[in-house]
């Protein structure tokens, strides 16, 4: 390796040890004290650096605070592209978030220190909770990429990407907020499969009633055919 290609290399490497200390910082202040009273400059402080630095890398308190949880969406994401290409979409959403969950390497929500505590915090703070949407929703955007190509199609023609997504993530949040509300740190795995059951369940009730509405159509057309045919 050249001396020229070593000397970005260290400036990335110290760029990521910047971030990852700030969000560190972050993350530890707004649990230790509260969101409210955490300020940008206290948190740089914390870092070793000054404000100027931490808006390089960092619009908030609360985008740094959250930090840690963009690299959860990655993960999953991983584990969606490495499903066996025959599944079902949905069911390989399912099966990627659950195997996140089960991968201690992973360090899923419910395995690493504090992320419960930031949850909740989430939940009652209405800034940190938007940031949390936004992680949420670049994350569901790779999600739908990841189901075009599995399908063959082009996400903006075909709408079941994105159907498929939010369908597969709205069972995720669902069961994240159960998992928050019921002050079970280690529940989150159960609450995830109790969300993609409910789900599953609402499927087939949904085709079975339009499966039986098709039935009752088709004996109602019958029977007004016979009616005519009568003498």
């Amino acid at each position: 390796m050249t001396p020229e290609r070593k000397i970005p290399e260290r400036r990335s490497r110290k760029a990521r040890r910047t971030r990852d200390t700030l969000a560190q910082a972050a993350f530890e202040l707004v649990l230790d004290r509260g969101l409210r009273n955490v300020t940008v400059e206290e948190i740089a402080e914390a870092a070793d650096v000054d404000r100027r630095t931490f808006s390089r890398y960092f619009p908030s308190k609360e985008a740094a605070a959250l930090d840690s949880l963009r690299g959860d969406g990655d993960r999953i994401n991983a584990a969606l592209r490495a499903r066996p290409a025959p599944e079902p979409p949905l069911l390989a959403y399912r099966r990627a978030v659950l195997d996140w969950l089960a991968d201690p390497g992973a360090e899923a929500w419910h395995r690493r220190p504090r992320i419960f505590e930031l949850l909740v915090v989430a939940e009652e703070e209405p800034t940190l909770y938007a940031v949390f949407h936004h992680i949420r929703v670049d994350a569901q955007e790779d999600s739908i990429a990841i189901v075009a190509d599995r399908l063959g199609v082009d996400p903006r023609q075909d709408i079941r990407p994105a159907v498929t997504v939010a369908a597969g993530a709205g069972a995720l949040l669902a069961a994240q907020a159960a998992w928050v509300r019921g002050g079970r740190p280690d529940a989150l795995p159960e609450r995830v499969v109790e969300a993609f059951d409910a789900l599953a369940e609402t499927v087939e009730a949904a085709e079975s009633a339009e499966a039986a509405q098709a039935v009752r159509a088709t004996e109602a057309t019958e029977a007004a055919a016979e009616t005519e045919a009568s003498p």
